[in-house]
């Protein structure tokens, strides 16, 4: 499958000042930025930047990044889904996951994320995909936001929904295991119904359970 990049961009004003969200961003200019020591969601800021690195390497790998002068300050990741999970089972070329989504706590409140995902969306080529998130609790900063789960969840549904993201069902058994954790989607305008079959055969493999 072709993977086709257009480069968008916006500048947001925050009461921190205005930044750059744009993307996708190639890995060349993403080495040459500092990456802020905030961004620790993860795993260390030093690995994070070499990882979404190797990702702008990869053919479907999209990395869109919320920059203050030359620190990124957030970024979101998009890529096939892990081998080791349900979702490349179905071995779709044109499923891609959002994978990672992070913005430092002093732009947080600010509409980043939204704006990532709006500028993600605005390139036409993620028309003729099925983008995927799936949210766990575990990867949230509760503590850090003061927030309980319900409320956490409520503000990343929002921020997903910024994309065309949409809550659906599955019996995916990590999912399932927490009622704050979800499966949200979009699926494109120019995917064919064999697609959105199999994905939905994706989200229900444990059928015989009801």
């Amino acid at each position: 499958m072709e993977h086709r990049k257009t480069y968008n961009v916006i500048e947001l004003k925050t009461k921190h000042g205005t930044i750059v969200v744009e993307g996708p961003v190639p890995s060349s200019e993403l080495k040459e930025l500092d990456f802020h020591e905030d961004l620790v969601a993860f795993r260390p800021p030093e690995q994070q930047h070499k990882a979404i690195t190797g990702i702008a390497d990869l053919p479907e790998g999209r990395i869109l990044i919320a920059r203050d002068q030359n620190t990124i300050v957030g970024y979101v990741t998009f890529l096939y889904p892990d081998p080791l999970e349900r979702w490349s089972q179905g071995k779709m070329e044109n499923l891609i996951e959002l994978g990672a989504i992070e913005v430092i706590p002093k732009f947080r409140g600010s509409g980043v994320g939204k704006a990532l995902l709006k500028v993600s969306m605005m390139d036409d080529a993620l028309e003729d995909f099925i983008v995927i998130t799936t949210e766990y609790y575990w990867h949230w900063d509760l503590k850090g936001t003061g927030l309980n789960v319900w409320e956490y969840r409520k503000i990343m549904e929002k921020m997903m929904q910024a994309g065309g993201l949409e809550y659906y069902a599955t019996d995916d058994p990590e999912i399932s295991s927490h009622p704050a954790n979800c499966l949200m989607a979009k699926i494109g305008s120019r995917v064919d119904p064999e697609s959105v079959q199999k994905f939905d055969q994706l989200r229900f493999m444990n059928r015989y359970m009801y």
